[in-house]
C-alpha cells in the first residue's frame, strides 16, 4: 500500500502543476479572448522593439545604404565602420568612461545618503521633520533648466566646473531626495523592535544602521541605485552646460555631437545610441527581479 502511494506521488504533483497551469490559462477567458490578448502583447512588443532593430540594421550599413531610398531592412554589405568610427573617431571609450564613473557614483552616493536621511526621518521624531520632508518632495517638482545657471556659477567659482566631481554633485541634487523618500518608506517598514534589540547588546546608532537596516533593504536599495544610475547616465542638458573639454563628455552628448550642421552620419549616430542604450538594457534584464521586489515591497509599505 505504501509503495503504491509513493509511485502515485510524482503523478499527482505533476498533475497538481498542469492542473494549475491550465487554470491560468483559463484565467484569461474563452480561446478567442486569448488570442485577442496575445495578438495585442505581440503588437506593442513589436512597436517597442521596432526602434532597436531599425537602430541595428542601420549601424551595420554603408553611408550610402543609410541613405537609400527606398529603404532596406537587411544591409546588402554589413560592416562595423559605424561601431568602429563612433568609438574611435568620436572618442566614445572616454565618453563611455566618464558616464560610468559619474552615473556609479551618483548612484551609490544617492543611496548611501538618502539611506542615511532616510532613517533619520524614519526612527527620530523632531521639529520641523514633516516641513523638511514636504521640502524634499517640492524640490523634485523643480524643472533642471532653472538650476542649471546657479549650478554653473557654484561649480565655477570652487573650481569643480567642467569636472566629474561637478556633474555628481549636481546629479546628487536631483537623485538624492528621491533616495530619501524611497528609502525611508522601506524603512519604515523594518520594525523598531530590531534596532532596540542591537542597542541593548552595545550596538551604536551607526553600527544599527550599518549591521541590522541596510542589510534588509536590497531590494529598495536595487531600485534606487537603477533609478539614480539611469538618470545620471541618461542626462543631456547639466554635462552639455557643465562641461566643456573633450575628455570630460558624457555618452549622451558625445551621441549628440554626431549630429553636424550639413552631414549626419546615420550608422555612427545609430552606433553610438545602440552603446550608449546598452548599459541600461543589461541593468534592466540582470536587475529586473530585485527592482521589481523593491518596487512591490515599496508599495506595500504601511
Amino acid at each position: 500500500m505504501a509503495r503504491s502511494e509513493q509511485r502515485r506521488g510524482p503523478m499527482v504533483a505533476l498533475g497538481g502543476r498542469q492542473q494549475r497551469s491550465r487554470g491560468r490559462l483559463r484565467g484569461l477567458g474563452p480561446w478567442p479572448f486569448r488570442v485577442l490578448v496575445y495578438g495585442f502583447l505581440l503588437v506593442v512588443a513589436t512597436y517597442v522593439l521596432f526602434p532597436f532593430a531599425w537602430m541595428l540594421s542601420t549601424a551595420l550599413k554603408t553611408e550610402a545604404e543609410a541613405l537609400a531610398i527606398p529603404p532596406t531592412w537587411i544591409p546588402g554589405e554589413p560592416t562595423l565602420d559605424g561601431i568602429t568610427g563612433i568609438w574611435v573617431r568620436k572618442n566614445f571609450g572616454v565618453y563611455f568612461f566618464n558616464s560610468t564613473v559619474v552615473s556609479l557614483a551618483t548612484a551609490v552616493l544617492s543611496v548611501f545618503f538618502g539611506a542615511l536621511a532616510g532613517y533619520g526621518f524614519s526612527r527620530f521624531h523632531f521639529p520641523g521633520r514633516q516641513v523638511l520632508m514636504g521640502f524634499f518632495l517640492a524640490t523634485q517638482m523643480l524643472p533642471g533648466v532653472l538650476l542649471v545657471g546657479p549650478y554653473f556659477k557654484m561649480l565655477n567659482a570652487v573650481g569643480l566646473y567642467d569636472t566629474r566631481t561637478g556633474l555628481v554633485i549636481a546629479f546628487l541634487t536631483i537623485c538624492l531626495p528621491f533616495a530619501t523618500w524611497t528609502m525611508k518608506g522601506f524603512i519604515d517598514g523594518v520594525p523598531p523592535e530590531m534596532d532596540e534589540a542591537a542597542l541593548v547588546d552595545g550596538c551604536s546608532r551607526l553600527g544599527v544602521f550599518l549591521r541590522i537596516i541596510l542589510p534588509v533593504l536590497g531590494p529598495g536599495m536595487v531600485a534606487t541605485i537603477l533609478f539614480s544610475f539611469l538618470l545620471a547616465w541618461g542626462d543631456l542638458l547639466w554635462a552639455l552646460c557643465l562641461t566643456t573639454s573633450e575628455n570630460m563628455i558624457t555618452v549622451t552628448l558625445g551621441i549628440a555631437r554626431t549630429v553636424g550642421e550639413f552631414r549626419i552620419i546615420w550608422p555612427m549616430l545609430m552606433a553610438g545610441s545602440l552603446l550608449g542604450g546598452l548599459p541600461a538594457i543589461l541593468l534592466y534584464l540582470f536587475l529586473q527581479r530585485f527592482l521589481v521586489a523593491g518596487l512591490t515591497a515599496g508599495a506595500l509599505k504601511q
